[in-house]
């Protein structure tokens, strides 16, 4: 039995679905990679006299890890300015819900008088339905 799904569902499915293809690939690749190079190498660091042994890929591996949170942070911290712009804004939106707020229930506690030129509605004249069986 087909299930209806609504666009921005069908949308969300797809892109699930391109996300784990592409995680899959990607998997298939480091492990490729861990196969081929399962040799040792010896990892010096030159000012300390400390000597590591380990395999190659995870060498290779541990550095790009590194490399790609070396990445993250340095993204973090260069978007601290639109971090700050965006928490700026939204307390400015937050105010101006507030004087908005403040001034519907300033209007609402008017007397009738103050506005007795004006019909509800705001003075528009209601249209008729533009199709479907007449109601009355």
């Amino acid at each position: 039995m087909a299930r209806y799904v609504s666009g921005s569902d069908f949308r969300g499915e797809r892109v699930r679905v391109v996300y784990w293809l592409v995680t899959l690939v990607v998997a298939v690749i480091v492990v490729i990679f861990a196969i081929s190079n399962r040799d040792m190498v010896t990892v010096a660091f030159w000012p300390l006299p400390v000597l590591f042994e380990m395999r190659l890929c995870l060498l290779v591996i541990a550095a790009a890890i590194v490399g790609f949170l070396f990445g993250e942070m340095v993204a973090w911290i260069s978007g601290r300015r639109w971090r700050r712009e965006a928490r700026r804004r939204g307390r400015r939106v937050d105010a101006l819900e507030r004087e908005l707020a403040a001034t519907q229930s300033q209007l609402s506690a008017q007397t009738p008088a103050a506005g007795a030129g004006i019909p509800p509605g705001g003075g528009l004249a209601r249209l008729p339905a533009a199709a479907g069986p007449a109601r009355h």
